[in-house]
């Protein structure tokens, strides 16, 4: 299954989303994206190219930045 078909839920949230109507990335989900640990996302999160969003504790990766970063690695 490709990463646009998975769907992920958020905290909290009986339902699902697919990933396609999401606005942001939560660390984790990069983390399980790239198949890499949590701390290691987080490093990414510092990469200037991302859009980050942070409330209080929380970091938010802007999906359209990340899905663009990753395509131009690819």
């Amino acid at each position: 299954m490709a990463a646009t078909d998975e769907k992920i839920s958020e905290a909290g949230s009986d339902s699902s989303q697919p990933c396609r109507d999401i606005k942001t990335y939560s660390v984790q989900h990069i983390a399980d994206i790239l198949r890499i640990s949590r701390s290691k996302a987080y490093e990414l999160c510092l990469n200037p190219e991302f859009k980050v969003i942070r409330l209080g504790r929380t970091i938010r990766i802007s999906k359209q930045s990340f899905d663009e970063w990753l395509n131009n690695l690819l």
